[in-house]
């Protein structure tokens, strides 16, 4: 559950990722234009003792320009002495999904995953910041809400003038409510006799629909959002998951 990777493992796992994304965009001379928040998502756990210095680094990447970060409790330390409150059973999930995709032997915590491809212990600084500094584009993507229906309006791909008809890029729209923060006292377990503070917690994740480089709208009802969600991400991610192509946050309220 704790990390189990050798560096040169992460380190070939973060340039396959890499090089994923670059053959994506130049795949038919796809032009991202629109700049957009690079995504950070931490796989934690509040029963991990490793965890909490990865939990305080994304608390700081919240208050960085330029970064989306999103913390996804797991639920497998749920029954070594603390169950936490955040975890589910669909975080888990996704980063299994990921640690197929980017073929790793196991998950472990505190993991980040950066914009989709770059796999990196979560408390390791400067491996972090590396990987997130720099200009980040995309396709653009926006809401906007009329009582309790949220309108998520997606764009189109943009071309250059020579590019030649082909696949459009498969790619899915995601929304995810998350908490901006939150304290845990924690009786039992690894963190025991500690309160926790954490940040952008999430308390669910929803596949609105497919894109296929066409401009769209897509909705959804705001109703299902979790109690006590402050925000929402929009994420434009190809499928595996893998790259982000597009994201933005917004206000829950």
């Amino acid at each position: 559950m704790t990390d189990s990777f050798s560096h040169k493992r992460r380190r070939s796992s973060a340039l396959l990722g890499a090089a994923m994304t670059a053959a994506w965009l130049l795949a038919g001379g796809t032009a991202l234009a629109d700049p957009r928040p690079v995504v950070v998502e931490l796989y934690t756990s509040q029963g991990c003792s490793s965890c909490p210095p990865a939990d305080a680094l994304l608390g700081e990447l919240a208050h960085r320009s330029g970064v989306l970060p999103l913390a996804f409790h797991v639920d497998y330390w749920d029954d070594l002495g603390w169950r936490d409150a955040f975890s589910s059973a669909e975080a888990t999930r996704r980063q299994k999904l990921y640690a197929a995709h980017l073929g790793l032997d196991s998950i472990y915590t505190p993991q980040m995953v950066i914009d989709g491809v770059h796999d990196v212990v979560g408390s390791y600084r400067s491996d972090v910041l590396r990987l997130i500094d720099g200009p980040h584009e995309g396709v653009s993507i926006s809401a906007r809400r009329n009582g309790q229906d949220l309108t998520v309006s997606i764009g189109q791909k943009l071309a250059t003038p020579t590019q030649a008809t082909g696949t459009n890029p498969s790619a899915v729209v995601l929304l995810v409510a998350y908490t901006g923060s939150a304290e845990t006292k924690v009786p039992r377990g690894e963190n025991a006799g500690k309160t926790l503070r954490e940040f952008n917690i999430v308390r669910g994740f929803w596949r609105l629909g497919d894109w296929v480089g066409a401009a769209q709208e897509l909705h959804f009802d705001t109703s299902k959002l979790p109690e006590g969600t402050t925000d929402l991400a929009l994420l434009l991610q190809t499928t595996g998951p893998g790259a982000m192509l597009g994201a933005t946050s917004v206000p829950a309220h």
